[in-house]
């Protein structure tokens, strides 16, 4: 798992004698690891440089849990919907270790838009995927995810925290202008299981000179999006 972890991290392949320094284990501690890793598919060897890096794999395995699977297969004809009303690229995203990492996408079929990758990771609250994730939690899984979060809030900056999110809640979805690229306004609604988010459904809003739809009409369409995919989700939990 050290070997894994490390190399998800990695900006480019290692070599075995690289994740040995790294991980300040032996060559041969390593090197029978990793015979083992990439005989399962876990890992792949880059012919040119030898070095190692993690295939899709473990991404591969976590989607046929039957509670990801029923939300892949519920959302994903509705983001293809969402998409191609709106003009504009959608995508979903859940929590993990204290980020918001994004595990599905809907390209917008316009010949002009943005669309952020499956596996794009960031720190939870930096996002508005994030923040609409951590504002549908109950009060104990709020302080379950502070102690993921790096750094972790202090009691003070939590609880002004909780208000913002609470409010978020309030109004039913989280909008502000992105963090990472500029010109571009995120719009992030719950996906519910019950009363707590599963994920959050986004659309990166670019705003064109002449839109296919305008920023109200697509935050409309966010919004009836999330909740049809949060009534299938419902009903099919019910039914089972």
């Amino acid at each position: 798992m050290d070997i894994i972890e490390l190399l998800a991290d990695a900006e480019e392949p290692l070599t075995l004698a690289e994740l040995a320094v790294r991980l300040g284990r032996s060559h041969t501690e390593i090197f029978r690891m990793v015979q083992v890793l990439e005989g399962r598919g876990f890992l792949l060897r880059e012919a040119t440089t030898d070095g190692y890096e993690i295939t899709d794999r473990l991404f591969s395995l976590a989607i046929r849990r039957p509670v990801v699977q029923t939300l892949f297969e519920t959302a994903l004809p509705i983001m293809r919907v969402l998409a191609t009303e709106t003009g504009h690229s959608c995508h979903l995203a859940v929590h993990s270790r204290g980020d918001m990492v994004v595990v599905a996408r809907m390209e917008s079929s316009e010949l002009l838009g943005f669309a952020v990758r499956i596996g794009y990771r960031q720190p939870l609250l930096e996002t508005t995927s994030g923040m609409v994730l951590f504002a549908f939690q109950d009060a104990a899984t709020r302080l379950r995810w502070r102690e993921l979060m790096t750094p972790s809030p202090t009691a003070r900056s939590f609880k002004s925290l909780c208000q913002r999110a609470d409010e978020v809640r309030s109004r039913g979805m989280d909008e502000q202008a992105s963090g990472f690229v500029s010109g571009i306004t995120d719009m992030a609604a719950p996906v519910l299981r019950g009363d707590v988010a599963a994920a959050a459904l986004t659309i990166p809003f670019i705003k064109l000179l002449q839109p296919h739809m305008d920023m109200e009409e697509v935050r409309s369409k966010l919004l009836v999006a999330s909740s049809s995919i949060s009534r299938q989700l419902y009903e099919q939990d019910n039914r089972a």
